[in-house]
């Protein structure tokens, strides 16, 4: 079982719903689970702990209350922050500014760079931030009521997080990307289902959250070794040719198929029972 006590982060709360299954819960509910700059960090540290944790093998991502999965940037703290402080020389500002965005950046390439699959439910408004961090997790469900915004082009900037190098990967369709980051308009899940940026609607966020939990489940009774090379090689390939991706992934086999994980899963398919894995 994973140590709760390594997961004292605040605003977070992470809890162990089912064996190997791992339940993040974005905890700023009074602001719409808006984030200001202590929670980027802290994100980042709880998936990096859950990356390696050998009792984690799939984790779920939401946020607290009914009203917000997140709501995004916290404007405010973030006039009062470091991205506020500035240089009487344009250059330099620039590069300060250049090294908090590749911080921050890193912050939500970590729930991408998990070796475990991160299942977000997106609920209630979830805006801009919302976006850059589901579209770094592996499955997306929502609900009846979610609404999605790119909203940065309303505050004045280009998305800088994420959601612009990601969402034409994930959807397929450059003219719906840039219809709703262009305008920064306000979306609902059955949009957001019709062009794949989801994988499945609920009628609320329990129901999602439900779903959640049971593929959750599913995956943590696989085999981890083969769990963690599925998910590194589709990230991998994603980003290269066919051919490249075909190399990888025999490179990676060459050495992940020895693992004991698959001669106990052929054998158990054989004898017709439910296979155990040791932990990775």
């Amino acid at each position: 079982m994973a140590n709760p006590s390594d997961y004292k982060h605040e605003y977070f709360n992470v809890t162990f719903p089912a064996e190997y299954v791992a339940h993040v819960e974005i905890n700023r509910p009074e602001k719409m689970n808006a984030f200001k700059e202590v929670m980027w960090i802290n994100l980042q540290k709880i998936f990096q702990t859950l990356s390696h944790d050998p009792s984690v093998r799939a984790i779920l991502l939401t946020g607290a209350g009914d009203r917000a999965f997140t709501a995004g940037l916290d404007v405010q703290a973030a006039s009062q922050g470091s991205m506020s402080q500035t240089s009487s020389d344009p250059a330099r500002t620039a590069n300060a500014l250049r090294r908090h965005i590749l911080d921050f950046q890193a912050c939500i390439t970590a729930l991408e760079d998990c070796e475990k699959p991160v299942i977000a439910i997106l609920h209630g408004i979830s805006f801009g931030l919302a976006l850059d961090m589901s579209l770094a997790c592996d499955i997306r469900l929502s609900t009846t009521t979610t609404k999605f915004s790119v909203k940065e082009v309303d505050i004045g900037l280009a998305a800088d997080i994420g959601t612009l190098s990601r969402l034409p990967h994930a959807v397929g369709n450059l003219s719906w990307v840039k219809d709703i980051t262009l305008t920064a308009r306000i979306f609902g899940s059955d949009e957001a289902l019709t062009h794949g940026l989801v994988s499945g609607v609920y009628a609320d966020k329990a129901a999602a959250v439900e779903k959640g939990l049971e593929i959750a489940k599913t995956i943590a009774s696989k085999s981890p070794v083969a769990v963690v090379g599925t998910k590194e090689i589709v990230n991998y390939s994603r980003d290269r040719t066919v051919a490249d991706g075909l190399r990888y992934t025999a490179v990676w086999n060459a050495a992940m198929v020895q693992t004991q994980d698959a001669k106990d899963a052929m054998l158990s398919g054989l004898q017709k029972r439910k296979p155990t894995f040791s932990k990775l």
